[in-house]
Parts: C-alpha cells; structure tokens; sequence
C-alpha cells in the first residue's frame, strides 16, 4: 500500500510519524521485533520451545531457563519501552497537527462571521432607512397629502 493509498485512511500525523520511522533500518527492526513480541505466535513460540527444552533436552533445565527468561524479559521490557515512546511521538505530532488544524479552523469562521456580519449590516441599509430620515419622510409625505 503507498503513502498515498493510506493517506485515506489514516490521519495525515500518523502517516508523517510512519514515514520518519521506516526511514531508519534501526527503528524499523524495532518495530518488527515489537510488532512479534506483541502477538500470540511469540507466545505460542515460547510455550512450545520451553516445554520441548524442559522435557527433552534438559534434565535439570532451572538454572538456565531462569537465566534465558530473565535476559529475555529485560530486552522485551526495552522494546515495550520503545513502543511506549513511538506511541508517545505520535501522540504529540497529532495534538501539534489537531492544534493548528482548529486555530485555521476558528481563524476562517471568524472571517466567515466577519463577513456575514458585514453583509447583514449592507442587506439592512439598503432595506430598513436610517431613523432620522424617517420622520422627515413621514412628515413630508403628510404635508404632501394636506395639499
């Protein structure tokens, strides 16, 4: 799918963000390896190495298991934390990008309001007279009428 196809979909903030992390080979591997270690066939994965490590190739398989778990979960503990921080960027560039979009928003209905009042104010003076002069107009209409 191009940039332009998603661009449909998705909020223009999002698709800035994804185009600045595939840019960099290091953030992409981070984002595949999260993408992984956030889905049920890394666990599926893990459950069936471990059981098969467990029953077949060690007999007391404690010690290590204890050490390949604990190294496993401080890496893991770091990709959640780059997710965390992606989802953290993202957040900022799409409060940044829905800011100025509603700033544009409220400086074009002001100009709107503007205008619409200018046009009110227009249709009025040319349909309702000014006050003084309707008296004046009043009055010669009588006098005119008396005559």
């Amino acid at each position: 799918m191009t940039v332009n196809q998603r661009s449909k979909a998705h909020h223009p903030a999002l698709l800035a963000e994804a185009e600045r992390r595939s840019a960099k080979v290091q953030l992409r591997v981070a984002d595949t390896i999260t993408a992984f270690a956030g889905s049920m066939n890394f666990v599926y994965l893990h459950a069936g190495v471990f059981a098969l490590w467990m029953l077949v190739f060690e007999k007391s398989p404690w010690p290590t298991l204890t050490l390949i778990v604990s190294l496993e979960a401080i890496f893991l503990s770091t990709f959640v934390m780059i997710g965390q921080n992606r989802q953290a960027a993202f957040q900022q560039v799409k409060a940044d990008h829905d800011f100025v979009e509603s700033e544009l928003e409220l400086h074009h209905n002001t100009e709107l309001t503007t205008l619409i009042h200018q046009l009110t104010t227009q249709i009025h003076a040319q349909l309702v007279p000014p006050s003084g002069d309707t008296t004046a107009t009043a009055g010669a209409t009588a006098t005119d009428a008396a005559t």
